[in-house]
Parts: structure tokens; C-alpha cells; sequence
């Protein structure tokens, strides 16, 4: 039977509406499917080509520096690694010449830069033999552009997890934590942000803010102020599928808004943003010239319209193929000889010349974590160049390093009969009691002399995460614990801290055993000070 016989049959036995249907789902929907792929890369080779043509040397710069070159970078297209040389070699000109100074009041100029050496695998804490870094420990500085500085310094330091140096000069340290309240406190009722107090909301910068709260989503005020930013982000969302800046539909709203949804794993078809059949990513095509994008519909080719367009198709191409988000850079292989070893962990995210270490963690795996509380003066070692790592810790000293982590001021009330007013660690112990960090192992004995176990350990930190928002209450710890062989030992009041701990990877499941009585040593604290720190963006 031939082809059109078979067709004759087939026909007589369907129902022609049926067939129709069919037909026509199949005609719409089959080369969306098949070719959105094969069209984000198309844009992306002609808008990128576009990009290295108009800007033969690209240098520090918000139009033809930094965001061409992280979006060229993080979008996976072959760029002539001679393009990235001749960006850092124009980068290090520059620095000479203003002697490492890129700004002395814009801070989100660090920020920028810290991001395109990262994107291209280079090392940001020693970029011509200046460090980067340095500037956003300064807290008071890096705000003082307001809302966008404290986004894009949390965005910085956290696309290679870097942590934050050590700023001497500074009038007021810096920390995650202070970056992130910031941010919180900043956000209007509608669920958006606006780039200043009095300013009304503003997509632009609601996506950016997005983006820089994406990965603390486990503290519960940062998870709700997601939320509600979705919500803001939907509702202002117009019926062509973008966003209006001021009066006018641009390109680089929506190409901010698709970078932030691909943050939080938000599909750009998700039903919240697809507006009369049109997704996001339909918006910012129309936008598309052919040769890169332009800031208005039907307007001429746009250098700032193309870049971001260009990194807003890098993120949803990221996404779709299961990669890290944009700003979570720590996929790059670092290009720079100290970080040859290609380990995303890489101490050099401390200045290698204030760095405090000691001689007897050169070769141990907790160096890195070590190193970063000692810096900070959080631990100690037992003298100034020896750890002893593999050492156990008392509970005044477990107390002391975890009251300096959370910045307590030392108090002086407590009602432990073994805890004297002349003993060094009076005020640890009164200020961890004060905040419900640690109690006694009676009403009136704090046991300060007692070594300090695993499960004990667990319960403090649990505490302390709580106190900087996290929610550490779980009630179904038999989940997260019966995958160890002795989770039965665990003592029934430490349970949900020890679940707590192992769920968010504060303390690792590598091991079969929790063994939750045993001494921990000095080298383990540090790890569960270090992560517990990370958890909570205060470091």
C-alpha cells in the first residue's frame, strides 16, 4: 500500500476535527520546541559578534566593559582569549594610573569589576597586585550609593564565594549579614524595591535585589521578601509580556527581571509571567534588531540594550541547561597560578598578605575555614603559630568563638556558680546565656572545663543560626538522621539541632556514623563555625 492510499485510510477512520486538532497543536507548538534553543544561540552569536566589533578594546566601564565581557563569558561563546587579555590589560593600566582606586564614592565600580574578573576565571583579591575585595569591607562606603550598592557588593562577593578581607580603614566592617538587612529593610509594601527611599518601586532594581537574595532563601525573612518580589515582578509585568522604565517598554527591564527569575529557577513560560500568550523571553525578542538589541521598540542597535540582553540569554541558557545561574560563578576555572589546582574552594579569596595561619594546618583540609575565622579574630590558635587542630575544645572556649561570630557584646550576668567574674570567659558565657545560646549542664553549674561534644556542638550553633533568622525547628528529624547507623544515640534534646546541621550542611554527611557523643576537635568547630556562618550571610 502506498503512502497516499495509506493517508485515504487513515482519514476515513479519524475524526476529521480530531485530525485537525492534531494537526494544528503540532504545527504550533513542534517548532517552538525544537528551535528555542537553536534561536537564544543564533541571538547570542550575532549580538556578541556585534559587541566584540563596536568595542575592539574593552576597559572599566559600565557601557563596553565589564557586563559585555561577563555576559560574553558566562554565555559559553567562543571568545579569542587575546579579548579577555586585552580587558585585563587595560584593567591593570587603569588601576596603576588611579593607584588601585576605581572610584572614590560609586562602590558598585568594584563590585562590576569583580564580577568580570571572576566571569573569565581571574582573581579579584590580587588584580595587578591590588585587591578588589578590600574596598567592600568597608560597609558605610560601599551603602553610600544606597540600595544598589549593598546589591551588588552581596551579588560580588558571592558569584566565587569570596570571603570579605579584613578592611582596617574601615569605620564599620562589613559583613553578609549587614548587606543582606540592608536589603531587607529596603523593600517597599507593594513586594518591590526603588533605587532610593523615596523612590516608588521599580522593576530594574526588584530583579536585581532578587538576585542578590537568591541563594540566602533558606533564612525565613529572605525566602518571604522573594516571595513577595515574585508577586510585585508578576503584577507589573504589561500586556505585551515586558516592563515599562518610566513611560517607555525597554529591553533592559525585561532582560533584568529573565536574569533574576533564572535565579531563583523560575521558568520564563511560568504562567505568572506569560501575559496574553507572551513570555518574557518573547518581549526581549522584540527587541532584537537582528545585530544586537535596541533600548526601544523598533529603535536603532543599543550597546547597553545588547549587553544586558546578551547576559539576560546567557542566564536563561544557563538555566535551561541545568548549569549554575548567572552570578554563581564558581564553575569558572580560575586561570590566575595560584589557583591552579582548578578548586572553587581556593583560600585566595583572602588576601594572601594579611592572611593569619599557623604551622601545623599547611596540609590538613580545614585550612581554608581555619584561616577565615582567624583572620577575622572569631578563633585562636593556642599560640601564635600552632593550632592543634586535632585538640579538643572546652565549652567556655566553644562559647567565646561563637559569641565573637555573632559580634555579641560580652555581658556581665549570669547565675552559674562556676563561672567567676575574674575568669576571662565570664562575659562569653553571660552574653551566650542572655541570647539563649548556651545554658548549663545544671541551674547552677556551667561546666565551663568540660570538653565540648559533637551533639552539644550542634545544639549551640542551632541556636545561633536562629538568632540570625533561620529556621531551625524540625520536627521530622528521623528523616534526615536514620541514614546514619547510630542516629539512635543522638540524645532526644539535640536531635532537631544535629537535623538541623546535616541538612544544611553545616556539618558533613560524609561519614556513616554521627557518633554525637564524641569530643570534637578544634579543626571540626571551625568547619561548623565556617559554614554556619556562610548559612546565615554573615561571612
Amino acid at each position: 500500500m502506498d503512502l497516499l492510499r495509506l493517508i485515504g485510510v487513515k482519514l476515513k477512520e479519524l475524526d476529521m476535527k480530531r485530525l485537525l486538532a492534531y494537526l494544528l497543536t503540532f504545527l504550533i507548538i513542534l517548532p517552538q520546541a525544537v528551535f528555542a534553543a537553536e534561536d537564544i544561540d543564533s541571538v547570542l552569536d550575532s549580538s556578541i559578534r556585534y559587541m566584540l566589533s563596536s568595542v575592539p578594546e574593552p576597559t572599566v566601564s559600565s557601557i563596553g566593559g565589564e557586563w559585555m565581557i561577563i555576559g560574553a563569558a558566562r554565555s559559553g561563546y567562543e571568545i579569542p582569549e587575546e579579548y579577555y587579555q586585552k580587558y585585563y590589560d587595560n584593567l591593570k593600566a587603569y588601576l596603576d594610573k588611579n593607584h588601585g582606586v576605581l572610584h572614590e564614592r560609586k562602590y558598585t565600580e568594584y563590585s562590576r569589576v569583580i564580577l568580570a574578573l571572576t566571569a573569565i576565571g581571574k582573581n579579584p583579591s590580587d588584580a595587578g597586585g591590588y585587591n578588589l575585595l578590600l574596598p567592600l569591607g568597608d560597609y558605610e562606603k560601599t551603602v553610600f550609593q544606597g540600595l544598589n550598592g549593598a546589591v551588588w557588593a552581596l551579588i560580588a562577593l558571592d558569584c566565587g564565594n569570596y570571603d570579605i578581607p579584613q578592611n582596617d580603614g574601615a569605620a564599620v566592617k562589613a559583613s553578609r549579614a549587614m548587606y543582606t538587612e540592608q536589603i531587607l529593610s529596603l523593600q517597599k509594601g507593594d513586594g518591590g524595591w526603588g533605587l532610593s527611599a523615596a523612590s516608588d518601586s521599580d522593576a530594574d532594581i526588584t530583579a536585581m535585589a532578587v538576585c542578590s537574595l537568591a541563594k540566602y532563601r533558606a533564612q525565613p525573612r529572605a525566602q518571604a521578601a522573594v516571595d513577595a518580589a515574585v508577586e510585585f515582578l508578576s503584577a507589573r509585568q504589561n500586556e505585551n509580556g515586558g516592563y515599562l522604565s518610566g513611560n517607555t517598554e525597554n529591553a533592559e527591564t525585561a532582560a533584568q527581571v529573565i536574569t533574576a527569575l533564572c535565579a531563583l529557577k523560575i521558568p520564563v513560560d511560568d504562567k505568572r509571567f506569560v501575559k496574553n500568550g507572551k513570555t518574557l523571553y518573547d518581549n526581549l525578542m522584540e527587541f532584537y534588531t537582528g545585530n544586537g538589541f535596541s533600548h526601544e521598540r523598533n529603535g536603532a542597535v543599543n550597546q547597553m540594550a545588547t549587553e544586558q540582553g546578551v547576559y539576560a540569554l546567557a542566564a536563561l541558557k544557563r538555566f535551561e541547561q541545568g548549569n549554575t545561574p548567572l552570578w554563581d560563578m564558581t564553575d569558572v576555572v580560575k586561570k590566575d597560578s595560584q589557583n591552579n589546582n582548578n578548586n572553587t574552594e581556593d583560600r585566595a579569596v583572602l588576601p594572601e598578605n594579611s592572611l593569619k595561619t599557623f604551622d601545623d594546618i599547611a596540609d590538613i583540609k580545614e585550612r581554608k575555614q581555619i584561616e577565615a575565622l582567624a583572620e577575622r579574630k572569631i578563633i585562636n590558635g593556642r599560640t601564635e603559630t600552632e593550632f592543634e587542630p586535632y585538640a579538643t575544645m572546652t565549652r567556655a572556649e566553644f562559647t567565646a568563638v561563637i559569641t565573637r561570630s555573632l559580634d555579641l557584646t560580652p555581658s556581665g550576668s549570669n547565675n552559674f556558680d562556676d563561672v567567676k567574674g575574674d575568669d576571662w570567659f565570664y562575659g562569653y558565657v553571660s552574653a551566650a546565656c542572655d541570647n539563649k545560646i548556651v545554658t548549663g549542664v545544671s541551674l547552677t553549674e556551667f561546666n565551663p572545663y568540660g570538653v565540648i561534644t559533637k551533639e552539644e556542638a550542634a545544639v549551640m550553633i542551632a541556636r545561633s543560626a536562629k538568632l540570625c533568622g533561620m529556621n531551625t525547628e524540625y520536627a521530622q528529624t528521623r528523616d534526615i538522621l536514620s541514614e546514619f547507623t547510630d542516629y539512635t544515640t543522638v540524645s532526644g534534646w539535640a536531635e532537631s539541632a544535629m537535623a538541623f546541621c546535616y541538612d544544611n550542611q553545616i556539618i558533613s554527611n560524609e561519614e556513616t556514623e554521627i557518633n554525637p557523643w564524641k569530643n570534637v576537635t578544634r579543626a571540626e568547630i571551625a568547619v561548623m563555625l565556617y559554614n554556619v556562618l556562610r548559612c546565615t550571610g554573615r561571612l
